[in-house]
Parts: C-alpha cells; sequence; structure tokens
C-alpha cells in the first residue's frame, strides 16, 4: 500500500508524519499535505464506480470500500429560475451534507492507523457525517457542538452511536472546548477544519463539476463560507486540473457569508489578509456562523487567486431564496440557500451598490456560466418557510 503523504505546517515548514495524529504545529499555525498534488486519470474514468473514490489517483490515500457508503457524484441540475444557473445537490449525499466527502476520507485514514477513538466539533453536518463514517469503521467518536445546534443534527449523529457533548455559548466556545480536549493519547481529532486530509475529499467535488459539465469549469462557483472547507476543497481541485491540462482556466470563486457574521467579507472589503474580529451575531445559516475561521487567509488568499470576492446576505435573503429553492423541488438548510440568494440579488440588483465587494460580485455572478452548491438538507434544521408553516 503506498505510503500516506505527510503534513507540513503552513507557516514555518515544519514536518509531521501523518501517523502522529499531528492536527497543528507546535508554533500554533495549521497543517497542510506536504507536496502532494493528485492527477487523476481522466481516460480510466468512464469504467470506474459511482463514487468519489473514482478519483482515487486525486486521494492521498488509498481506497478502503468496507467505509464508503457510496458518497459523491450528486446531480447537476439547471436552476428554473436562473436560467446561467446550475445547482449542485451534495444535500442528496448519504448523511445529507457535503461534508461526507471529507468524513469519509478521515474515517479510511483513522481505520488504516488503527484509530479507535476518534473526537470532532462541529456546527452540525461534519458531526453527524463524522459520527456516520466513523461508525462504519467501527471507530468510536465523540461530538461536541454548541447547545443550539438544530434538533434534527443531533439526533442524527446519536443514532450513528456518536458521543454528543452540548456545549454552551457560540460556536467559537465549542471550537476552544474540543481544542481543550484534544491530544488525548491514541485519540484522532478529526477535524474538518484542521486536519487537511478532509480537504482532498471536499476537493471531489470540483473535479465532480468539471466531469459533469463535459470535463470543463463553469466561469463562477458561488459557494457558502464559514471555516472554508468547500471553498478550499474547490480551489484544490481547479488548480489540479489545470495543472494537469485537463481545464483551461480557473473558475472565479465567489464566497458567500452571513451579514451578522462575516469576518472574511469584512476583510476583503477593507483589502486585509485575514479576517475581521467579529462578534458572531444570531443568523438562521447556523452552518457559517464562524466568528474566526482557523484557515481565514488560506481562503481570502484563494479568492483573490481566481479573480473573486467575498460578499455577505441578510437572513431576509436567504429565507426568501430557500423558498425559492423549494418551490423549485429542493428543501435546503439555510446555510445551502446563501448562495443562491447571492445570485438571486445580483440578477435582481437588490445588492448594496456602495460595497466594493458586491460591485465585483455583480458581475461574477450574472456571468455565462455559474455553479451553485446546495450542501445541507432542509430537514436538518429549525424554521421551515411561511409556507411550510401554513
Amino acid at each position: 500500500m503506498p505510503a500516506l503523504p505527510d503534513l507540513v505546517c503552513s507557516e514555518c515548514a515544519a514536518v509531521y508524519p501523518v501517523e502522529s495524529l499531528a492536527w497543528q504545529c507546535a508554533c500554533g499555525a495549521i497543517l497542510d499535505v506536504v507536496d502532494f498534488a493528485g492527477t487523476v486519470d481522466a481516460a480510466a474514468l468512464a469504467g470506474r464506480e459511482t463514487s468519489l473514490w473514482r478519483y482515487a489517483e486525486a486521494l492521498p490515500i488509498a481506497v478502503d470500500p468496507a467505509i464508503s457508503l457510496g458518497e459523491g457524484l450528486s446531480p447537476l441540475v439547471p436552476s428554473l429560475a436562473l436560467a446561467h444557473v446550475q445547482l449542485k445537490l451534495d444535500f442528496l449525499l448519504p448523511t445529507l451534507s457535503f461534508k461526507d466527502r471529507g468524513a469519509v476520507v478521515l474515517a479510511t485514514l483513522a481505520k488504516r492507523l488503527g484509530v479507535t477513538q476518534a473526537m470532532v466539533d462541529s456546527s452540525g453536518n461534519a458531526g453527524t457525517a463524522m459520527a456516520a463514517y466513523f461508525g462504519r469503521a467501527g471507530i468510536g467518536c465523540t461530538v461536541y457542538v454548541p447547545e443550539s445546534t438544530s434538533p434534527g443534527k443531533l439526533a442524527q449523529m446519536r443514532a450513528h452511536g456518536a458521543t454528543v457533548e452540548l456545549v454552551p455559548g457560540s460556536r467559537a466556545d465549542t471550537s476552544a472546548a474540543a481544542l481543550r480536549a484534544a491530544g488525548q493519547p491514541g485519540v484522532m481529532y478529526a477535524s474538518h477544519v484542521y486536519h487537511p486530509y478532509f480537504l482532498h475529499g471536499v476537493k471531489t467535488y470540483g473535479y465532480e463539476i468539471w466531469e459533469q459539465r463535459g470535463r470543463s469549469l463553469p466561469e463562477t462557483v458561488v459557494v457558502p463560507v464559514g471555516n472554508g472547507t468547500l471553498l478550499l476543497g474547490c480551489y484544490l481541485a481547479f488548480r489540479e486540473l489545470v495543472a494537469a491540462g485537463l481545464a483551461e482556466r480557473m473558475p472565479r470563486l465567489c464566497a458567500v457569508q452571513a451579514s451578522a457574521c462575516s469576518p472574511l467579507e469584512q476583510a476583503m472589503a477593507q483589502g486585509l489578509d485575514a479576517p475581521v474580529a467579529v462578534q458572531s451575531g444570531a443568523t438562521i445559516a447556523e452552518g457559517i456562523a464562524i466568528a474566526a475561521p482557523p484557515r481565514g487567509k488560506q481562503i481570502l488568499a484563494a479568492v483573490r487567486a481566481t479573480g473573486g470576492t467575498i460578499i455577505s446576505v441578510t437572513d431576509r435573503q436567504t429565507a426568501a431564496a430557500r423558498q425559492e429553492l423549494a418551490d423549485e423541488g429542493l428543501f435546503v438548510e439555510p446555510t445551502s440557500a446563501v448562495s443562491f440568494a447571492a445570485v438571486r440579488a445580483a440578477a435582481d440588483q437588490t445588492f448594496d451598490f456602495d460595497s466594493p465587494t458586491w460591485t465585483t460580485a455583480a458581475t461574477l455572478l450574472t456571468a455565462c456560466s455559474v455553479v451553485v452548491p446546495l450542501c445541507g438538507a432542509g430537514l436538518k434544521s429549525p424554521g421551515d418557510t411561511t409556507r411550510a408553516q401554513a
């Protein structure tokens, strides 16, 4: 079996064997996978299984079919309301969110390393994905979540056999509690934010867009961003496809935040390289209410490298977009609706004309081809649309 790529510090370049279960550098910086850039065998794709493991060469770990739940190749469908938009339905993956992509890779890694216990912190979807895939792998899993987490997500975690630790306060308080517990001997901190193998699982989202669009990439990809794992995964995929000569150019990445918690949008508007310090306000988009994203610098750099931007939308816009998607037969959680809300605002010119980030976004979101991810199912979150309540 091929050796596993090591981890390298994004700041000081210190190297850690992946077998060490390291999740953060001693200097406090985040880790990436060292010298790894996958190249998919495009000629072999036609005869492969319909899961994300079809891109095995692009992943840092060999396939373990015993763990897979058939995740991947979610549908890419046209929007009925906006002719230039395609919607990618990752809320149809096994645990009803895109987090399955990274969770299956981390669970596969943990099984190969002989891990018997894992822990993770989450606002909900990552916790449900980790609970399912670590359960599939026969590995015990503890999930730290805010006590305000949606009941549906809590029920799903417990149903998969995870131990759920409810943490009072904000998502940041939950992260702090998990970090205090991380580092126990023999316990893998399977963080969807800190562990870079997770990002390489998520990058299969970008490979699928390329394959499903006839081996071409759209002009713009619009991504909801809290911790930024989906955006960074897409960036990895698109960069690898271009480097391999399988795509001509990078799509422009447009990140969308909730206006009540927008540290990256504010940093972009001010020309900063790191997130602005904010207090997270209440928002229906609970999955992206991240006041201090650990990979914030990488998110900002990735967006700028593609000529993209970062914007924010209000809860009112998000709720309206969620209803519009439901009218099309697509019932998603509010976090998933923020990207569609941004595209709708650009199409209707109902954005803030004085915002420098929205001035750029208006062009990106009305381009000839735009892909919008729908990342989490509506049944996971409270707050049905008005029509659903009636």
